[in-house]
């Protein structure tokens, strides 16, 4: 498995008590929609090793982890500043104008009065609002991702259509 098959759920920050459990801080809002977890993937060395889950416990943005075979405070300790990850076939799939940050990469973004735009660079996710990075004429672009934006998501033909606010993009076009 790689991580271009996969989705990044957070990092192990620190120890939590002293039987080797450790404290997964969650950074994607995406692992909210998984269910029931079994393992997780921890990237060690640059590979992604599957390590098994014994028990979970979910607080906010974080959650502890026992995995199976950790079970002493010296070997939760190796585990701190991994980063962990998921498949991206556990996610559910989305419909309609709902998608995943990593799904619309490489996207063609079209606006309503101004035409295609350019491709979807990536999607930069604030705590208040999320937008779309797009780069026209060597000038980044980025477009709130909101109901009143977003017309249409064709995952077919992967496009985004947009109906950009007066001057939106003009703003980052100017010198």
């Amino acid at each position: 498995m790689t991580k271009d098959t996969c989705f990044y759920v957070g990092k192990i920050v620190k120890t939590h008590g002293l039987k080797g459990e450790v404290t997964l801080r969650i950074d994607n809002e995406q692992f909210d929609e998984i269910g029931e977890l079994n393992y997780f993937l921890l990237d060690i060395n640059d590979k992604l090793i599957p390590y098994f889950v014994e028990n979970i416990t979910f607080h906010s943005n974080k959650s502890f982890v026992l995995f199976q075979d950790l079970k002493t405070l010296e070997a939760a300790n190796q585990l701190v500043g991994i980063s962990a990850y998921l498949p991206l076939d556990l996610l559910p799939e989305k419909d309609g104008n709902d998608f995943y940050s990593h799904e619309v990469v490489d996207f063609l973004v079209i606006d309503e009065e101004k035409g295609e735009l350019g491709k979807v660079q990536e999607i930069i996710e604030y705590p208040t609002q999320s937008l779309i990075q797009i780069v026209i004429n060597g000038k980044e672009v980025l477009i709130p991702i909101h109901d009143d934006i977003i017309q249409d998501v064709n995952r077919e033909e992967k496009k985004i259509y947009i109906k950009a606010p007066n001057g939106l993009i003009d703003m980052y076009l100017e010198n």
